[in-house]
């Protein structure tokens, strides 16, 4: 049965954070809010988290799943961005965009896309996972919250853990977080690819943008 943290959105509770990264650290699964919608995250070690998120969100394995990292600095420690399109990620983040970019050798092989070698990353801006991500001090292996068959993520705490109870260790509830997937953009040939419209404002990686 799933933990249930109530958490404010603004202000969460040292106690309650620090009691969801010891969930993570033992190798948890959780569903937490971001600054676009409800997202299941585990730590990067663990496998069998990871093949729950799979096994949850029928996933094969060429999805590409993301890094949340807690800022740029932490970001540049798991992949690569050239010259020309760092100024534009870093305008970017915290904000609703995961950018798909060439993974260094500290992103577990379990992670990556099979042929690209490439790993989804991205900084929320929303203070529960800021807070979560600086209490684990490393990222969080993260997959929208979106179950098979669905048109839209869940949007509500109560509703996530009557539906995962099951299969995931713990809900973090800090209110209503929007039901818009972030904007999904391929970085890692050098020239910006849109691969999903979402949240975020996908104009500013257009040619004339960059």
């Amino acid at each position: 049965m799933a933990k249930y943290f109530d958490v404010h959105p603004d202000n969460p509770q040292p106690r309650s954070i620090h009691q969801v990264v010891d969930l993570i650290r033992a190798d948890g699964l959780i569903a937490y809010p971001t600054d676009s919608c409800f997202a299941l995250g585990c730590r990067m070690g663990s496998k069998d988290a990871l093949d729950r998120i799979r096994a949850i969100r029928h996933l094969d394995d060429r999805h590409h799943f993301t890094l949340l990292c807690h800022d740029f600095a932490q970001l540049g420690q798991f992949v690569t961005v050239n010259n020309a399109l760092f100024r534009a990620v870093k305008a970017s983040t915290p904000g609703p965009y995961t950018f798909i970019l060439p993974a260094t050798k500290e992103v577990p092989r379990r992670l990556l896309h099979p042929k690209k070698k490439t790993v989804g990353v991205r900084i929320t801006s929303h203070s529960t996972a800021q807070a979560i991500l600086a209490e684990l001090g490393e990222p969080l292996v993260s997959s929208t919250l979106l179950l098979p068959g669905e048109l839209e993520p869940m949007t509500q705490g109560w509703e996530i853990k009557e539906a995962l109870d099951h299969v995931i260790d713990a809900v973090i509830d800090s209110g209503e977080c929007g039901t818009e997937p972030t904007t999904v953009i391929d970085l890692s040939e050098g020239t910006p690819e849109i691969l999903r419209v979402g949240a975020g404002d996908p104009d500013r990686f257009m040619p004339s943008g960059v």
